[in-house]
């Protein structure tokens, strides 16, 4: 299953967590048809088939492709010198 790192967590929850996002947000990783291409976008729930992943307090819905890509998985990230947020996917040990 996908693992996040502390600074994936962080940056999950702080996204998710401002105002204009219910209780029930988290961060949609869903296949973009390329084996290494996938969509990341706050949203305010799961969908039915969605593989919910909550850690540290971060939740992080996968879509069925994303899930099957990702099961092996270790999601870090960082904010860059303009602000936006950078996602790296490495394999897990």
């Amino acid at each position: 299953m996908l693992t996040l790192t502390e600074n994936a967590s962080t940056i999950v929850r702080d996204i998710t967590a401002q105002p204009e996002h219910t209780e029930t947000a988290g961060l949609r990783i869903a296949a973009d048809g390329d084996p290494s291409s996938f969509t990341i976008a706050p949203v305010t729930g799961a969908e039915p088939a969605d593989l919910v992943v909550e850690q540290a307090g971060a939740t992080v819905f996968l879509d069925e492709g994303a899930a099957e890509v990702l099961d092996d998985k270790i999601l870090d990230a960082a904010i860059d010198d303009q602000g936006r947020v950078e996602f790296a996917l490495a394999h897990q040990a």
